[in-house]
């Protein structure tokens, strides 16, 4: 019995790692949906800037392609899901039908002790599965906030089991020129980001996996 528990173990361990390296080998290319009219997109909003940027750059994209869009923000954050709410409001395309406003839990509040933070961050991972079984996006867009991570996580354990496909393109901030912020930090060591795209040559430099696209915002 225990022969064959180890076995199972093992073989189970390598189909785990083999799915693994196949979703990161596939994480950069086109996307196989092109013959979709519609791509379900899930915004992650931050506090103070980082929503700035994002509703900048929403604003310069086919947002007909990318809908029905799905804006999140921490449980804390009113002001950019107003912002959202704001800038939604003044589109004039069909593809605004359907859009919805969510909150999610923070993993970590600012201030907040590194021992609570296990707990509360078991209770977004938690919402985040919630919301990604709701929502089932298309693709994630995101920018920085840490609120984004739970979802990216939830987003690439569907991918490695086979749930749902989502692509996640990580834009980094604009403020960001020499490191990449923690949240894209994470993101580009643990290879969850389908594309990573940053700002500043130099910030290409020192992540070569990462896409340099000049100043969006």
């Amino acid at each position: 019995m225990a022969v064959f528990v180890s076995v199972f173990l093992v073989i189970t361990t390598t189909l785990l790692v083999a799915r693994i390296v196949y979703v990161i080998s596939q994480s950069s290319k086109p996307n196989r949906n092109t013959s979709q009219k519609h791509l379900s997109t899930l915004v992650v909003l931050g506090s103070g800037g980082h929503t700035a940027e994002m509703i900048n750059l929403l604003s310069v994209m086919q947002k007909d392609w990318y809908a029905p869009r799905y804006y999140i923000a921490a449980a804390t954050d009113n002001m950019s899901l107003q912002k959202a709410r704001v800038f939604e409001d003044i589109l004039d395309d069909k593809g605004a039908d359907g859009t919805q406003f969510m909150q999610i839990y923070r993993s970590r509040e600012v201030g907040q002790s590194y021992i609570t933070s296990v707990g509360t961050t078991l209770l977004a991972l938690g919402h985040a599965l919630w919301l990604m079984v709701k929502i089932r996006p298309h693709v994630i867009l995101c920018n920085g906030p840490g609120t984004c991570i739970p979802i990216c996580a939830i987003a690439f354990i569907f991918k490695v089991l086979g749930i749902r496909w989502s692509y996640i393109f990580y834009v980094e901030s604009i403020a960001r020129v020499k490191r990449l912020s923690l949240s894209g930090l994470l993101l580009y060591k643990l290879h969850m980001a389908d594309q990573l795209f940053v700002q500043w040559p130099q910030l290409q430099k020192q992540y070569p996996r990462a896409r340099y696209v000049g100043r969006l915002m």
